[in-house]
């Protein structure tokens, strides 16, 4: 019997995004795998830096409509650092220069998806918020016009589906003969 040994390659080796397979509850993910991930995101929540609790702040007091950015959310296999679901779109704070090769791997898997991740330095919005809100609003607005560029083209091409549904007007049977 021959043993087999694991081998990892580091994410720099790896150019493309690992297929995301959507089963089971949504994701194809173990139920011990997802619970730990919960549990990473509780703490990450209980842990916040300065640069989150002050955009989870803002978030709180703005008025976003139907929009709602949730804090350390678990997307997937992921933990993103503000996640809003309605516009499939995830906001990232980058706590160093540059992202590191896993975050970069992570958010092309997610983009894979459907989900756009935004990246957004720490320093900038401990120094800048209001700049930082005005960037955060108009990606709002383009993911926005995207969804709505979809559901336009996805009702051309299946129109069946566009048929009113509900009750219908008739009122006896005898009108149907």
């Amino acid at each position: 019997m021959t043993k087999r040994t694991l081998h990892l390659r580091s994410p720099s080796e790896q150019a493309e995004a690992p297929k995301v397979q959507k089963k089971g509850r949504g994701w194809k993910i173990s139920e011990k795998r997802l619970d730990a991930l919960h549990e990473r995101a509780r703490e990450l929540r209980r842990h916040s830096s300065e640069a989150h609790k002050a955009l989870a702040e803002r978030f709180a007091k703005a008025d976003l409509g139907r929009y709602k950015f949730t804090r350390h959310a678990v997307v997937g296999s992921a933990i993103v650092d503000f996640n809003c679901h309605n516009l499939g779109m995830a906001i990232a704070i980058d706590e160093g220069d540059a992202p590191d090769p896993i975050a970069t791997r992570r958010d092309k898997s997610l983009e894979a998806v459907g989900i756009r991740v935004m990246r957004v330095k720490a320093a900038d919005i401990l120094e800048n918020m209001d700049d930082v809100l005005a960037r955060i609003t108009a990606g709002m607005r383009l993911r926005i016009a995207d969804k709505q560029v979809a559901r336009r083209e996805h009702h051309a091409s299946h129109p069946r589906q566009n048929a009113p549904r509900g009750r219908s007007y008739r009122t006896s049977n005898a009108e149907n003969r």
